[in-house]
């Protein structure tokens, strides 16, 4: 197996932004979303999370404080990894790649699951967890 040039490699991490966004847009945007009607349905002792519970006991300001603050760890973290990607080696470039995929879409499942819980809570008031 001969290396993929540079170009590829570049293109496809450039892909690998978009799908942070579709994380970001179902760990963030959705999940805060559904997270806040889900307090207001149940209040915040229905919030599995404690740092979350807490977060919205202290009230909204806390609550987007922490998950702008989160974004921006992660897009820092992210940028970092994908550049630890750029500097691989080729022989284990495609492995390390493999198991990036693997993750980014164990995270987009996950949120996929939160956003399913939190509608769950909303709707029949009980926690799929």
């Amino acid at each position: 197996m001969y290396p993929a040039p540079r170009d590829d490699i570049d293109a496809r991490l450039r892909g690998y932004w978009h799908w942070l966004g579709a994380v970001l847009f179902v760990l963030v945007a959705l999940d805060l979303g559904t997270t806040l009607v889900a307090a207001r349905v149940v209040g915040t002792d229905g919030e599995a999370n404690p740092l979350v519970r807490w977060a919205l006991e202290q009230g909204l300001h806390v609550v987007l404080l922490l998950n702008v603050l989160a974004v921006v760890l992660v897009v820092l973290l992210f940028h970092m990894l994908l550049e630890t990607i750029r500097v691989t080696p080729s022989r284990f470039r495609g492995s390390f790649m493999l198991l990036f995929e693997l993750w980014i879409a164990g995270l987009l499942l996950l949120g996929l699951f939160l956003l399913a819980n939190n509608l769950t809570v909303i709707f029949t008031g009980a926690s799929l967890l």
